[in-house]
């Protein structure tokens, strides 16, 4: 069983940044697959980034790319998701979601793919 932990969420103006912790259990941390996803009021959950076990491959969704960066630090077993020059629509409780390395690369968007998941972090943006 693996226990995912996510911080750093909060109220910020439209422009701003804000960066997201994932803390994940286990000994195998740079094996995981991790992934963000986003939950907005009545809408699905969406797929936001993802990065592959030993960082081989970043994946973005169109909609955050060139604000968004996934990064990985595997000594402390943490993954971080950078979002800059936010916007009202990025407002959302955002999760993180961990899978113990057997997605391919094909796959890291869908949420179906991964088996451990936190609490999420609220974002809210205003404008």
């Amino acid at each position: 069983q693996v226990q995912v932990i996510e911080s750093g969420g909060g109220v910020v103006q439209a422009g701003d940044s804000l960066r997201l912790s994932c803390v994940a259990s286990g000994n195998t941390f740079r094996r995981y697959t991790l992934g963000w996803f986003r939950q907005a009021p009545g809408q699905e959950r969406e797929f936001v980034a993802s990065t592959k076990g030993s960082g081989v491959g970043l994946f973005y969704a169109d909609s955050v790319k060139g604000r968004f960066t996934i990064s990985r630090d595997n000594s402390k077993n943490t993954a971080f998701l950078q979002m800059n020059n936010l916007k009202p629509d990025d407002t959302a409780v955002y999760f993180c979601a961990v899978d113990e390395g057997h997605i391919i690369s094909s796959r890291v968007r869908d949420s179906s793919q991964y088996d451990y998941w936190g609490q999420g972090a609220q974002v809210t943006v205003v404008s």
